[in-house]
């Protein structure tokens, strides 16, 4: 679907996958046993307190700093809005977020990103995995990184969750070489993933014996032309069954109907409640997306209409998170690839903006009620505390439990987890 405001590039197309795409690669005796990893009960049952998860928020195509985090209001650049006082004195935030104005006592506000890219597709990449986009190599989004660093071994769940309008269960090509068993899983509309129904005409036992049935098989196979690709189709049937037995886990329509009144009846009301019920049924990582911010025309009115949405569900996530006493585990980033230009162009809009912009944290290791950084008075430069994607990515990880500047053991080659060139924002990290 074309966006008459955006400005039309192919990143705002969202890719739809099959849901039993390639998979992981699993050990001979995992998938011999019916991967037997993954023979334990839910991890919502022996979650420890000390495990960490994070949830993204992506504000797809650019969201305005100034109509959110960072208001200029009186200036040649603020636009029509005021700021508004929130829940710690001497912090303000847009007009657009009095709900979310009330949660900043959970929230960290970071005002001085500067990641020097006005293109979409690099500046997500860069975002979402703290490098700069090269043809020499692909590096895994930080879902995936969290997946693998932060997932139980014993989980049966998968621990890479995007959740987007109209997924329907596909997987993600986001894992690069840490391989498929940590790429996303698309979920949307508030559904579980698509096919995890065993047909009425199959029954229980008749599954049964096909499934030990195609086990045989696959390891006869496997013992003589084992290769990656054979393994992780094998890993692919055996994560689907586990999946099939443990679909309640992502029917959002198990939350009382209540909560549907406080999110807001709304595809991102809706997500928001899923991203919740994941988190505490231990899914390590949710991505959610709330689209489209690429607003070249028609930027304030777009934003009250957009920003309305947002505010009320992420406030009551935020709200929620916070009194289930799952913020010291869980890390919230809202972030996008860029904002937007302090200018307003002839079209009512704002143009892409790298260069002095902001993203909002809560949760784990990040100090609440505090703001890092500081723009300028028409927002055009950052005047202190400037980051940018590799700083923020080694960041997100060091306040989630994840020593980011370790590596990976990639078949016997050291790959490191974050850019070895930069380091964390210490003063993010309580």
């Amino acid at each position: 679907m074309k966006v008459g405001y955006a400005c039309g590039t192919i990143e705002h197309t969202l890719a739809r996958r099959q849901f039993l795409g390639t998979l992981a690669v699993a050990g001979a005796g995992a998938v011999a046993g019916g991967l037997g990893v993954f023979s334990r009960p839910a991890v919502a049952r022996q979650l420890e307190s000390q495990q960490k998860r994070i949830v993204v928020f992506n504000m797809h195509g650019g969201l305005s700093q100034l109509e959110s985090w960072d208001p200029k209001p009186g200036t040649d650049t603020g636009g029509p809005f005021r700021a508004i006082p929130t829940s710690v004195p001497g912090i303000h935030v847009c007009e657009l977020l009095p709900k979310t104005a009330q949660q900043m006592h959970h929230l960290c506000l970071v005002r001085g990103v500067n990641t020097s890219e006005d293109d979409h597709g690099k500046g997500a990449y860069m975002m979402l995995t703290g490098r700069r986009q090269t043809p020499a190599a692909d590096f895994p989004q930080i879902g995936a990184v969290a997946a693998k660093a932060l997932t139980p071994a014993g989980s049966s769940l998968p621990g890479h969750i995007l959740i987007t309008p109209g997924g329907g269960g596909g997987r993600g090509n986001d894992a690069a070489y840490l391989g498929p068993k940590y790429s996303s899983i698309y979920l949307g509309n508030g559904n579980p993933p698509q096919n995890t129904v065993r047909p009425e005409n199959v029954s229980e036992a008749s599954d049964m014996a096909r499934q030990d049935f195609r086990r045989q098989v696959n390891e006869r196979f496997l013992n003589r032309r084992r290769t990656a690709v054979t393994e992780a189709f094998t890993y692919s049937y055996e994560q689907a069954r586990q999946l099939m037995q443990q679909r309640d886990v992502f029917d959002v329509t198990k939350e009382p109907e209540a909560d549907f009144d406080r999110y807001g009846k709304h595809d991102f009301g809706r997500h928001c409640l899923l991203a919740r019920r994941l988190l505490e049924q231990g899914i390590t990582f949710v991505q959610l997306s709330h689209s489209n911010y690429d607003t070249h025309n028609e930027n304030f009115n777009f934003h009250i209409e957009q920003l309305g949405e947002f505010d009320q569900s992420f406030s009551c996530f935020v709200a929620d998170l916070a009194a289930r006493g799952m913020l010291d585990s869980t890390l919230i980033v809202v972030l996008s690839e860029f904002g937007r230009t302090p200018n307003v162009n002839q079209y009512y809009g704002r143009d892409h903006w790298s260069r002095a912009w902001s993203i909002c944290l809560a949760g784990c290791r990040v100090p609440r009620g505090a703001v890092y950084g500081k723009t300028n008075a028409n927002g055009t430069a950052v005047e202190e505390g400037e980051v940018d994607h590799g700083k923020l990515f080694h960041t997100y990880l060091q306040a989630a439990g994840v020593d980011s500047t370790g590596s990976f053991d990639i078949d016997g080659r050291e790959m490191p987890i974050a850019d070895p060139s930069v380091a964390p924002v210490s003063e993010l990290l309580t």
